[in-house]
């Protein structure tokens, strides 16, 4: 799933950014209103954490302008005002949560996980067919045999895309939105090489899950009980 964080306070952008990437979150940042405005209304982040006090366009206007669009992105509005007459005009423009500065960093996290609801088991898993993905380890494991593998960070998030819409068919446009975002053509061009790669590592586990290419179409999770 992908975040963007709107915070001029450079420092504390990347702070944020670093603990959330743990969670296995992909993270951009932007540190005016302007350029925080373009990317919240691109349609490729699932959340958004805002700070009101920006320059150039000021988080309440970034806030009123997604919603105006009819955009379905959570947004946790994120400020060193902590009035509640603040929160509720935060609250009152369509925010999903509020967070007065400062903050502990777990706190932020544990709210945004809350607000994206991946859909874990209470130990932090995501299962389907034979499989299991373990957010803490970073593994993927087959229950048949208990037999299970390391995935890096871009594995992680296109098994988990993948396992969350299980039986879907994902177009590559939306996978590249999803996991590479802003980042360049050069790099989301390797989408077939780590598909290649979750392949290996399914077969390597034993599982009866199996990730399927749709001739112009994307990619669909499979999973053929033996």
């Amino acid at each position: 799933m992908r975040i963007l964080i709107v915070e001029d306070e450079v420092s504390l952008a990347k702070l944020v950014a670093d603990r959330l990437q743990r969670d296995h979150y992909t993270v951009d940042i932007s540190h005016d209103g302007e350029e925080g405005l373009d990317n919240a209304l691109s349609g490729m982040y699932d959340l958004i954490i805002l700070d009101i006090m920006l320059p150039k366009k000021n988080g309440i206007e970034i806030l009123k302008e997604v919603r105006r669009e009819n955009r379905e992105v959570k947004i946790i509005m994120l400020t060193a005002k902590a009035e509640l007459e603040d929160r509720l005009l935060g609250f009152g423009n369509g925010a999903n949560d509020y967070v007065p500065k400062p903050f502990h960093i777990d706190e932020l996290a544990a709210r945004v996980n809350a607000q994206l609801n991946l859909g874990k088991a209470v130990d932090n898993v995501l299962e389907y067919g034979d499989i299991v993905l373990d957010y803490k380890a970073s593994k993927l494991r087959c229950t048949k045999n208990q037999e299970d593998v390391g995935i890096n960070h871009k594995e992680f998030q296109l098994i988990e895309d993948l396992m969350s819409n299980a039986g879907q068919i994902l177009s590559k446009e939306l996978i590249y939105d999803r996991v590479w975002g802003m980042e360049s053509d050069s790099v989301s061009n390797n989408l077939e090489a780590y598909m290649s790669f979750l392949r290996k590592k399914l077969k390597v586990i034993g599982s009866a899950v199996s990730i399927k290419s749709i001739r112009n179409m994307g990619y669909r999770l499979e999973y053929e009980e033996l």
